[in-house]
């Protein structure tokens, strides 16, 4: 789950620095619409939450971990799909958070392999 966390620690990397533009825009009169705020806004929370499940996995929770295998699937193919809207969002900040969400998809497939599957049996 090391790994895991790094990739996720990347996707809320990028996340933040997104945000940061978007509030750095906002101060100095640069146009910025309610849907980037609250895309830029989402995408960080999604990270903090997501990397806090991801160390509850890495401590051994099921629940937390099934979440990290549902999130690192769903996300980049929402993100992509979302951003992909044309005229929805200027080129760079879609660029900017498919980039982040493109983190995950390395994060999916390492918690989606059968090793680490098997770490996290179901219950019986």
């Amino acid at each position: 789950m090391g790994t895991v966390k790094k990739l996720v620690a990347v996707y809320g990397v990028i996340s933040v620095a997104v945000l940061a533009v978007v509030i750095i825009l906002s101060a100095t009169g640069g146009e910025v619409s309610s849907f980037m705020w609250g895309r830029a806004g989402g995408m960080v929370a999604s990270a903090v939450v997501t990397y806090w499940l991801a160390e509850r996995a890495a401590r051994g929770a099921r629940w937390a971990y099934v979440r990290v295998r549902i999130i690192c699937v769903v996300v980049p193919i929402a993100v992509i799909a979302m951003d992909s809207i044309p005229g929805a969002l200027p080129v760079w900040f879609a660029a900017t958070q498919i980039a982040g969400a493109l983190a995950l998809i390395p994060a999916a497939v390492l918690v989606n392999r059968a090793g680490l599957r098997a770490a996290f049996p179901k219950p019986s």
